[in-house]
């Protein structure tokens, strides 16, 4: 099993390649996003990398397709207690609880939400979706002023948000500017960390090259784990 990944519209769209005795190339785009490349031995790697470049549009409408479908998932919740929600790597229970103030609490491993109405549905998704925002941009900007240190840039990138359909993250290289996807709110901290150091040394090297991904190894030796996470796990949770 090995990870490749091709350049197609400055968008990086990563793939699994499997080695195994199968007469024609194969690739198979997963609900959770993932692409899966099967091919024999013979079959050179260029080969496999162009295949999978022309069949780029087609991996992205079905990974917009998949995208899509999650999201009316999670439009479906109801914000009733017992409901889950994914947040920093932890999967917590929804507890409504009518109160005169209306705040949010982590309380171990429930998501208290306390409102005036309990059958008010837009006021509760309207809070969650308001807490969700702000953690968001508190926990990425502190992921910033971590890994910041870990390189030298002689300025501090700008942090923009958005929901992405087949990345993490990228950056504009010329406007020194960063994007990140919305989902990452999901992912445990060390994985942000990850997501937002790949980002910053791209200022670097813009390239996902050999030299690229030896100084990602030098800055946190155990970054394909923190990937593996968000590509295996946490992406099937939004």
């Amino acid at each position: 099993m090995e990870k490749h990944n091709i350049n197609y519209r400055n968008k990086t769209i990563d793939f699994t390649l499997i080695r195994k005795n199968v007469l024609n190339i194969n690739l198979r785009t997963r609900a959770d996003m993932s692409i899966v490349v099967s091919a024999n031995n013979d079959v050179p790697l260029n080969f496999i990398l162009e295949f999978v470049k022309k069949k780029a549009p087609w991996i992205l409408k079905n990974q917009e397709k998949y995208a899509n479908l999650q999201l009316q998932m999670n439009e479906a919740k109801e914000y009733v207690s017992g409901e889950e929600f994914r947040l920093l790597g932890r999967q917590l229970r929804l507890r409504v609880i009518e109160s005169k103030e209306e705040i949010i609490v982590i309380n171990a491993d429930f998501l208290e939400l306390y409102v005036k109405n309990k059958e008010n549905f837009s006021r509760k998704r309207n809070l969650i979706d308001g807490y969700y925002k702000e953690l968001i941009s508190q926990v990425f900007a502190e992921s910033l002023d971590k890994t910041i240190k870990i390189i030298r840039l002689n300025f501090i990138p700008e942090i923009k948000v958005k929901r992405m359909i087949s990345r993490w993250g990228s950056c504009v290289v010329s406007k020194h500017l960063i994007m990140l996807n919305s989902a990452l709110i999901y992912a445990p901290k060390f994985c942000i960390d990850y997501v937002v150091l790949h980002e910053l040394l791209h200022f670097e090297n813009p390239k996902h090259d050999k030299k690229f991904y030896q100084s990602l190894t030098a800055s946190m030796p155990d970054w394909k784990e923190c990937k593996r996470i968000l590509d295996e796990v946490v992406v099937r949770e939004i």
